[in-house]
C-alpha cells in the first residue's frame, strides 16, 4: 500500500542551524511538510498556531531543554508522538523520557534511513482515518486495510439488492457490524434490523424466538407472540452462527426463504412475511453440509453472496485506529479522563496477538480505560491487560460458552469419549449432545485411548 502523508507538518527543533537545515531537507525530500524551530519557546509558539503531526527535538536546547519541552508537549497534547535526538551524555535522560512516553530517541550522529523509519512508524500508529473512511454509511467500521476497504465496497454494492448474504469470519471479527452496515445502506434502512444468535438461544426457545407462537402452542404460551421473522418484516434479519441452527429449524427457515411465509408455533396456517436474511458463521459451512449436519438446499439459499472478514492480525494497520476509536467512545461513556495512548502503549497493542480479534481488542481497551486515572494510557497498563488471563475479561455470554465447552470436555474425559455415556450423564439425547460437541469444536475420538484434547477443524 502506498505511503500516505499527514496533513499537519512535522515540527523539528534544534539549536544547530546546519543540522536543522539538514533535517528539514531530508524530511522534505521524503514528502513531509516541515516547520523548523531553533529553541523550545519557538516550538511552543508554533504549537499554539497549528498542532503538528509529530515533533523531533534535540535534548540539549538553550533555555528550556528538550526534556522540559517533551513534558510540556505531554501536558498539552498527550498523544502527540515525540522523537528525541540525543548526544551520548544525555542518553540516560532520553531513555527515561522514552519510558514516560516519548516514541523513540536517536543518538547523534544518526542514520537518516533510521530517522525516516521511526517517523513513518510513529505516524502510522497515530494516523487518523481517511476522509472516505469517515462516511456515515460505514460509521463504526473503521479500517484503512485494503482488503477490508474492498470488502466494504462489495458489501455496499450487494446491499442494494435483496440477495441473501453469508458472512464468514472468525469470532470477534465484526460480522454483525458488517451486517448492520449493509442494512444501513440498503433500501430497507428505515425498516427494522433484528439480530438472533442461533448458538446462544436454547433449542426449546429458538423456534419461538425465530417464528413466534400462538396461544396454547406450549405450556405457558398464553398470548400471541411474533418471532424475529415477523419483527424484521420489511427489513433485515441477521442470523448469527447459522451453523448451530438445529435441523428441524433449518427446514422451517428454508420455507421462509422459499415461500416468503412463516408459520408460528401452534398455528394451522402460514402468514406472509417479506424479509431480507443475512447469515453469519465462523464454521466451514460447506464441510458441515458434507458431514450431513446442515441442509444443502438451505446452504445454497443462504450462500448467494459470500463476504469473508479477515482476522485482526491480518489487518494490523487498523489496530491503533480501532484502539483510539474505542478509547474515545468508552471514556466518553464512563466519564473517564483518558484521551489517548502513549506511543509505546500503541506499539504494544499493534504487536500483540489477537485470537479474539476486534472484540478482544475492545475488551482490552475497556479494561485499561476503566483502570486509568490519567489522560494518557501508559504502556504498563496495556501490558498488564494483555497478560491478564482471558477469563478475567470475559463477558457473561463468553464465560457461559467457555463453561459449556469445559463441561463437555470433562464428560468426555470421564467416559473416554463414549458419547452415549456422556450424553446420559448430561441428561441429553445423543443427537443434541452431538450438536453441542460440534458447536464447541470437539470430537469424541480426541478422548479415546488417553489422547490429549484438541480443537476440531473450523472451531473459532
Amino acid at each position: 500500500m502506498a505511503q500516505t502523508f499527514p496533513t499537519s507538518p512535522l515540527l523539528v527543533v534544534d539549536d544547530d542551524p546546519d543540522l536543522l537545515r539538514l533535517l528539514t531537507l531530508r524530511l522534505t525530500a521524503s514528502g513531509y511538510r516541515v516547520v523548523a524551530a531553533e529553541h523550545a519557546e519557538a516550538a511552543l509558539a508554533q504549537l499554539a498556531i497549528s498542532p503538528p503531526a509529530l515533533v523531533i527535538t534535540d535534548v540539549r536546547l538553550p533555555g528550556m531543554d528538550g526534556l522540559a519541552l517533551f513534558d510540556e508537549l505531554r501536558n498539552r497534547h498527550p498523544t502527540l508522538p515525540v522523537i528525541l535526538l540525543t548526544a551520548h551524555g544525555t542518553i540516560p535522560d532520553a531513555v527515561d523520557a522514552t519510558a514516560r512516553g516519548a516514541f523513540a530517541y536517536l543518538t547523534k550522529p544518526f542514520d537518516s534511513t533510521l530517522l525516516l523509519d521511526k517517523v513513518a512508524q510513529a505516524l502510522s500508529l497515530n494516523a487518523a482515518p481517511a476522509e472516505a473512511e469517515q462516511e456515515h454509511w460505514r460509521a463504526g467500521f473503521i479500517s484503512r486495510n485494503q482488503q477490508v476497504v474492498a470488502l466494504l465496497a462489495e458489501a455496499r454494492l450487494v446491499a442494494a439488492s435483496d440477495a441473501s448474504v453469508l458472512i464468514r469470519g472468525e469470532s470477534g471479527t465484526g460480522k454483525e457490524l458488517l451486517a448492520r452496515v449493509m442494512h444501513r445502506v440498503s433500501p430497507r434502512a428505515q425498516q427494522p434490523f433484528i439480530s438472533v444468535n442461533c448458538g446462544a438461544v436454547p433449542e426449546q426457545l429458538l423456534e419461538s424466538e425465530l417464528f413466534g407462537h400462538v396461544p396454547g402452542a406450549f405450556s405457558g404460551a398464553l398470548a400471541h407472540q411474533d418471532g424475529a421473522c415477523q419483527a424484521a418484516a420489511g427489513g433485515t434479519l441477521f442470523l448469527d452462527e447459522i451453523g448451530d441452527l438445529p435441523p428441524a429449524l433449518q427446514t422451517r427457515l428454508l420455507r421462509v426463504l422459499q415461500e416468503r411465509a412463516v408459520q408460528p408455533m401452534g398455528a394451522s396456517q402460514a402468514v406472509p412475511v417479506e424479509v431480507r436474511i443475512i447469515a453469519a458463521t465462523h464454521q466451514d459451512l460447506a464441510r458441515v453440509v458434507a458431514e450431513g449436519q446442515f441442509r444443502e438446499d438451505l446452504y445454497y439459499r443462504l450462500d448467494v453472496v459470500t463476504l469473508t472478514l479477515p482476522t485482526l492480525e491480518a489487518r494490523r494497520e487498523d489496530i491503533a485506529l480501532l484502539a483510539n476509536h474505542f478509547l474515545q467512545d468508552i471514556a466518553s461513556r464512563l466519564g473517564k479522563p483518558a484521551s489517548g495512548f502513549a506511543p509505546d502503549a500503541l506499539a504494544l497493542l499493534s504487536l500483540a496477538q489477537w485470537p479474539g480479534n476486534v472484540r478482544q481488542l475492545y475488551n482490552v481497551v475497556e479494561q485499561v480505560c476503566v483502570l486509568s486515572t490519567l489522560p494518557l494510557i501508559p504502556a504498563s497498563l496495556v501490558q498488564r491487560a494483555l497478560q491478564a488471563p482471558p477469563a478475567e475479561r470475559l463477558r457473561y455470554a463468553q464465560a457461559k460458552q467457555k463453561f459449556e465447552r469445559d463441561y463437555l470436555i470433562q464428560l468426555l474425559r470421564l467416559t473416554d469419549g463414549n458419547v452415549s455415556d456422556a450424553a446420559r450423564l448430561a441428561d441429553r439425547n445423543r443427537t443434541e449432545f452431538y450438536r453441542l460437541l460440534q458447536k464447541n469444536g470437539l470430537e469424541p475420538r480426541m478422548f479415546r485411548g488417553g489422547e490429549e484434547v484438541g480443537t476440531a477443524p473450523g472451531h473459532g
